[in-house]
Parts: C-alpha cells; structure tokens; sequence
C-alpha cells in the first residue's frame, strides 16, 4: 500500500516518548485557524511511500528509538487510515512503538465497517496523542470548522478500548484562554480512566509566514503569542476540572 507522505523528520522529541521518527501524512479535513502546517490540508501529492520503505527508513537510524518509536501524524493521519493501519500492523510485528497523533475528527461511531477498522488499529497502537480542540461545540466549529462530536466519540471510545492517550490543548489568547471552558474540558478529562499525560501548549504565530508564501489569509493576523505563564495557569485550570470531576464521581459511588 502507498501512502502520500509530506515529511519524516528522523529525530522527532516532542511527538510522543523518547526519540521519534515521525511521518507527516498529506490531507486534513479541519481548518484549524493555528495550524502551522496549512501544507499538509490537501489530498494527495507529496511523496508516494510504502510500509516498506518508510520501515526501511527507520531501520537506518533505529539505533536512535531504543526508548522511541513511530509516530505518524499530518495534517490529519487518518484520512489514510487504511496506509496507517498497515504501517502500524507491520511495525507492532516488529516490536516498534507506535503513536498515533491525531484530532479524532474522521471517527464515526455507527458506521460498522469503519468501526472494525478502528478495532484494529488500535489493537496495534501504543499511545494515541489526541488533540481536543475546544470543549465548546460552537467555538470549536469556529476555530476548526468542524463539530467536536465525533472527536470526543473517539476520546471515549479510546478509554473502552484502554488505549493510553495523551491529551494536547492549545490555548489561544481571545478563543480558548476562557477558564470557564478549561475548567469544563478538564472534566471531560476526568471522566477518561486511560489519560496518561496533558500537555497544553501556548499558541505561536510561527506558521504566518508560511500562510504568507502560500497566498493564504491567516485568521489570527492580529492574535500575540502566549506566554509559557498563561500556559500554566491554562493547565491548573484544566487540572482543577479533572480533579473536581474525580471527587464528583467519587462521591457518588
């Protein structure tokens, strides 16, 4: 099977544990107005690659994975998830780690046939780095252009499957600073029994000159950066949700 692969970077460290190499796959179908990979949103093009070969890729420098992995991410990973599913089968045979960064945005819980496919490719996935957007359902659609329904479907789904997740939160000055929809994302989080780590990441405007050189209008043209200071107040908010939804379920046992 071939896959449209946009990049491999071979020395990957903060795109799951250890050193990582990792594969950026082409197509993406939200429109998320941060993203620094504008890119990678269009289907097809850039390089066709088998299992084979991207396997082969890393067996060159898999002395540098002892405590890595695979991570394949994109744009949106699982708009070839069918590419994906044979690259993680292929590198569980092989002992290899694999991690799955995705948005969760192309599952759909009552279709069958893609349901098995899920079956399976979590059945050979170590840890799946899931980025919640917004907890809002109108801001969400804003920011991304998509509904988060079938995301948070993912999210509950991976925690009945006991795939290890980590939650990614970026935190953007005016559209997801709001310690109200923090606090509710945090418990969210609480009621997830295979959340492992939460990084929440403050917004950067790094990607602009590259909306820039593609002719593309940058939504957040106007938005500053956040500090690393609001990122951690960000965090003990959503922190403060997932511990209140903790006793909240306690108490009532």
């Amino acid at each position: 099977m071939t896959g449209h692969v946009h990049s491999i970077e071979s020395f990957g460290t903060v795109d799951g544990p250890g050193i990582r190499f990792v594969v950026f796959l082409k197509g993406c179908p939200m429109r998320c107005q941060y993203c620094h990979n504008p890119d990678t949103w269009a289907g097809g093009g850039g390089t066709s690659m088998t299992v084979d070969e991207i396997l082969q890729e890393y067996q060159r420098t898999k002395h540098y994975y002892t405590q890595g992995g695979i991570t394949v991410t994109g744009g949106e990973p699982l708009v070839q998830m069918d590419f994906v599913l044979e690259l993680f089968q292929s590198a569980h045979d092989q002992g290899i780690h694999t991690c799955l960064d995705t948005s969760g945005v192309t599952f759909r819980p009552d279709n069958t046939e893609l349901l098995e496919k899920f079956d399976r490719l979590t059945d050979v996935t170590d840890l799946v780095m899931l980025d919640i957007k917004h907890i809002n359902p109108e801001k969400h659609l804003k920011i991304c252009g998509q509904p988060q329904d079938n995301i948070l479907a993912f999210a509950r789904y991976l925690d009945s499957r006991h795939v290890p997740v980590w939650i990614r939160h970026v935190v953007v000055p005016g559209l997801s600073d709001n310690d109200a929809d923090l606090f509710r994302l945090g418990q969210f989080i609480g009621t997830l029994h295979n959340v492992k780590a939460l990084d929440v990441l403050p917004y950067h405007d790094m990607g602009k000159a590259k909306y820039h050189q593609l002719g593309l209008p940058y939504a957040l043209e106007d938005t500053p950066p956040l500090s690393k200071d609001q990122a951690v107040l960000a965090r003990k908010m959503i922190l403060n949700g997932i511990r209140a939804q903790r006793l909240t379920a306690a108490g009532n046992l």
